[in-house]
């Protein structure tokens, strides 16, 4: 199993942040790999389910992602199943700091088909590319935030 795991402070409040991450229809605003999405539900629940189709390295992927846990607006589990019977699991924790921000980890633990051979190669193929875009995704959050009212 292969994971990206990074990390970013931003300039408003964990609530905040919470809503913009948690509204699948933000997706298209900070996530860099993100192309379209399916119908989502109103409100996100443990057991809510949605489709994503996400683009690396040229190729379309579709996701289907299910909300596996929440603790609002601290931690949310995303458990997803791709193409040919990939998964993925994406953490979100937020944290409050000093000075009123929120401290966003994200971590997106995947696992690819075809057992340990093509783990390797799914290593070689998409190299450090997961963990640039996870970086690339948080950046554009950063400016996201930066740019709305967090009244």
């Amino acid at each position: 199993m292969a994971s990206v795991h990074t990390a970013i402070e931003l300039a408003a409040p964990p609530e905040h942040v919470w809503a913009i991450l948690m509204d699948p229809r933000r997706l298209a605003d900070w996530v860099t790999i993100h192309r379209s999405l399916g119908p989502v539900p109103d409100k996100l629940r443990t057991g809510s389910e949605f489709e994503q189709t996400l683009t690396l390295r040229g190729a379309h992927l579709h996701v289907a992602w299910t909300v596996a846990a929440l603790d609002p607006p601290h931690r949310a589990v995303w458990e997803g199943r791709g193409p040919a019977h990939s998964r993925a699991t994406c953490i979100y924790e937020l944290a409050p700091t000093a000075d009123g921000g929120t401290r966003f980890d994200y971590t997106n633990e995947f696992k690819t088909p075809g057992g340990p051979l093509a783990a390797v190669a799914g290593r070689v193929l998409v190299g450090g590319l997961s963990q640039r875009e996870a970086q690339r995704s948080l950046e554009r959050l950063r400016q996201l935030i930066a740019a709305t009212d967090v009244c």
